[in-house]
């Protein structure tokens, strides 16, 4: 009884400097401070967008399919639309669904594997064969078939669509993260002291995988802005908003590429590719931080 307090003061610090493990060096990894600092261009356009903007991308009172001007640096769109506004909006969507898709599928990745880690038992079980349901099954293909019949997808319908098949993943990894730690005395110690399994999860387990949660999180990022796009482009979206996705759907459906209106595909695709690599140089930033061979190889 007089030590339990003492035992439990001292390990604040540890679980607080655990959670900042990644934090902290992060911003000196080369690659993910290059990621962070393309995450941060981008998310100040999204937030300055009615600043940013030169006109309203809804417009169509410009010359339609003009080339690259003073007036208009992206040019127009058949329709006499400026690129660069719609551009400039369309940094919304995909941040938003990244985001969101990110967050969703995180949760309930940290939810299902740590929680059949700690359990076990039948519990696990039946958590692990819902998850390899969901590991068999074509994750593109149920996206795809699941937004063709959501006939105006918001932002959230998307996240969610995309969050259905991300989840599974981060689930296996999360879980055999979290039987590992099982063994290890700290845990074991806990457990005897009679410290419920919720605060075992959120205090001892968690904060020693925070390497891998923030890893898939960033990961989900990338996988949910190319699979968006892609739903974008093939009309399975909300064409009519405005977004990377759509601007791409659009162009093709005029031809650009034949006509050489390259201002019209070649930045939203270029955006798509450097936000997703954003997404992807944090990543690799923090397996180097966390991986001792990949920290080695670095140096």
């Amino acid at each position: 009884m007089i030590d339990a307090p003492s035992a439990s003061v001292s390990s604040r610090p540890r679980r607080v400097g655990q959670w900042l493990l990644v934090v902290r060096p992060l911003l000196r990894n080369a690659k993910a401070r290059t990621g962070v600092a393309i995450f941060l261009f981008f998310g100040l356009v999204a937030l300055l967008a009615p600043i940013l903007s030169p006109y309203n991308p809804h417009l169509t009172i410009f010359a339609p399919g003009a080339s690259p001007s003073a007036a208009h640096w992206l040019g127009t769109t058949q329709s006499g639309q400026d690129i660069l506004s719609q551009m400039i909006w369309g940094t919304r969507q995909p941040l938003e669904i990244a985001l969101g898709a990110g967050l969703l599928t995180t949760l309930i990745a940290v939810g299902i594997g740590i929680s059949a880690g700690l359990f076990g038992g039948v519990y696990d079980e039946i958590l692990m064969l819902i998850t390899n349901i969901f590991l068999i099954l074509p994750g593109l293909v149920v996206v795809i078939v699941i937004s063709s019949y959501l006939s105006s997808a918001n932002n959230l319908m998307i996240s969610l669509v995309i969050t259905v098949t991300s989840w599974p993943w981060g689930a296996r990894v999360l879980r055999a993260q979290t039987l590992n730690l099982k063994s290890k005395d700290f845990v074991k110690a806990a457990i005897v002291a009679g410290e419920m399994r919720f605060r075992l999860a959120f205090f001892e387990v968690l904060p020693n995988m925070t390497s891998l949660v923030a890893s898939n999180f960033f990961f989900t990022c990338l996988y949910a802005v190319v699979t968006a796009a892609s739903l974008q482009f093939l009309g399975l979206g909300n064409i009519n908003t405005v977004s990377w996705g759509s601007i791409l759907y659009w162009a093709n459906n005029s031809q650009a590429l034949m006509i050489g209106a390259w201002w019209w595909f070649v930045p939203p695709g270029l955006a798509i590719g450097l936000l997703g690599a954003a997404f992807a140089l944090i990543n690799f930033g923090i397996d180097e931080l966390t991986n001792p061979r990949l920290r080695r190889e670095a140096k």
